[in-house]
């Protein structure tokens, strides 16, 4: 079996024997060399945020035969030694050890890595994906893709210029029964398509008490947790999960399940941006509770012949069609509803009979993580584009960062996708871009 490392020192022997050193400089050898992959290949694997999501992509993409995980890094020693542990019990980790790291620039330089996940809070997304493409390494990063448009673009950039794979965490592409749905939608079965609804009404977030600020907790590096957002002092609101209700890292239940709703719809349509985005909503379900993102909103996007919709209930699960997330296609003839669990189809009624026909419930299956991170091993093996590939991610992030700048701004806002600009309001567009702290930059690509 021949690894990535051996491949890479065959070939960088081979370029010193030819004279050809000059084209293949240190840091550019594993993004220049295009790696050949046999299905038994194995793919080295650093975890780079072990809490939560980053951990479930880990432990998934490990049930794969030829994985293996040689590095983690968190900035909490705690959770670094809680998933290093965890790791070791693994049936797909025996007999192996993770290299632990605290800063995971350190971790880009271990040359026998792949590939990273990228499973951090969202307003570290964008640095560790920069570098591991400039490093040479692929990279399985969580959905939104960034916090903020420019940081999106800026990823979009560098995975296209180093010739990376990267795989967006937004795992219903790669469900089969979402597959399925849409191609029904596109069937024409449901006649003209006029408007399509997203939503999540989530039952959680009923108690979220504001708490005093508190000492960091040993073995927490809250300077390096912080990175480019502003200095605060600490609170554990602001920290592990919670940390999304807080626009300095991440923009709410939009940015969270409106970056899955709202991508089925884009796939559905086939389009990639709107001409324009309004919103309404505020802190209305639990105004005391602690956070600043909306408990409840509604947004309206616009495409010309079509609208799209989005609507977010923090604290209650009764949502449209009785769902408490879902996507609504809704056509002249009839109406398609998926959920994670389910896809039907409700017809359209006229003198008595369906104009469309009735069909049994679609279920799926609950397995669509797995071959989400099936397809990232697949394609790097094979060097094809992924299921979510970056620009995918970058499209559907643009959404959740218009939905929630047009309520912020409380108006309408129209969009100009070539240029990336808010063309309505000029003001808008400092929120388009990233405001970098702390002494950290805005990567160049």
């Amino acid at each position: 079996m021949t690894t990535r490392r051996q491949f890479l020192q065959n070939s960088t022997q081979l370029a010193v024997t030819t004279g050809l050193t000059t084209l293949l400089p240190n840091e550019l050898t594993a993004t220049d060399l295009q790696r050949k992959f046999s299905a038994a290949d194995t793919v080295s694997i650093g975890l780079i945020g072990c809490n939560n999501m980053g951990w479930a992509d880990l432990t998934s993409m490990l049930k794969n035969q030829g994985v293996r995980c040689i590095a983690l890094c968190d900035v909490d020693q705690n959770v670094l030694n809680k998933r290093a542990a965890e790791l070791a019990k693994l049936p797909a980790a025996a007999g192996q050890k993770a290299t632990l790291y605290a800063d995971f620039r350190k971790l880009l330089e271990n040359k026998d890595i792949d590939a990273v996940i990228v499973g951090t809070p969202d307003h570290w997304h964008c640095l560790p994906t920069v570098y591991a493409c400039q490093a040479g390494k692929d990279v399985y990063v969580e959905k939104p893709l960034a916090n903020s448009i420019e940081e999106c673009d800026l990823m979009v950039a560098a995975a296209r210029k180093h010739k990376r794979i990267v795989q967006v965490g937004q795992w219903q592409r790669s469900g089969e029964h979402w597959k399925a749905a849409l191609d029904f939608v596109r069937s024409g079965q449901i006649g003209k398509i006029r408007s399509v609804k997203t939503w999540a009404f989530m039952p959680y977030g009923k108690t979220f008490p504001v708490v005093a600020n508190e000492p960091v907790p040993a073995g927490v590096d809250y300077a390096m947790w912080l990175g480019p957002s502003p200095q605060r002092p600490f609170n554990r609101n602001r920290f592990h999960g919670t940390f999304r209700y807080f626009w300095d890292y991440a923009g709410g239940l939009m940015t969270d399940w409106g970056a899955h709703m709202i991508d089925i719809a884009l796939w559905g349509m086939q389009v990639t941006a709107p001409k324009s985005v309004m919103a309404m909503g505020g802190r209305f379900g639990f105004p005391d509770h602690d956070g600043e993102t909306p408990d409840t909103m509604q947004v309206l996007y616009d495409y010309g012949n079509f609208s799209l919709s989005w609507e977010q209930s923090l604290g209650t699960g009764r949502g449209p069609y009785d769902r408490d997330h879902g996507v609504a296609f809704i056509g002249n003839l009839g109406t398609v509803v998926i959920d994670r669990g389910k896809w039907e189809v409700l017809p359209e009624v006229e003198a008595g009979k369906y104009l469309t026909p009735a069909m049994p419930v679609r279920f799926g299956d609950g397995k669509d993580l797995d071959r989400h991170t099936l397809n990232f091993v697949e394609c790097i093996r094979s060097r094809q584009q992924p299921n979510c590939p970056v620009d995918v991610g970058r499209n559907v992030a643009v959404h959740a960062q218009l939905g929630n700048m047009a309520h912020r701004l409380g108006q309408q806002l129209f969009w100009d996708d070539a240029t990336g600009t808010v063309t309505s309001n000029p003001k808008a567009n400092e929120l388009v871009k990233a405001h970098y702290r702390n002494s950290w930059q805005l990567p160049t690509v």
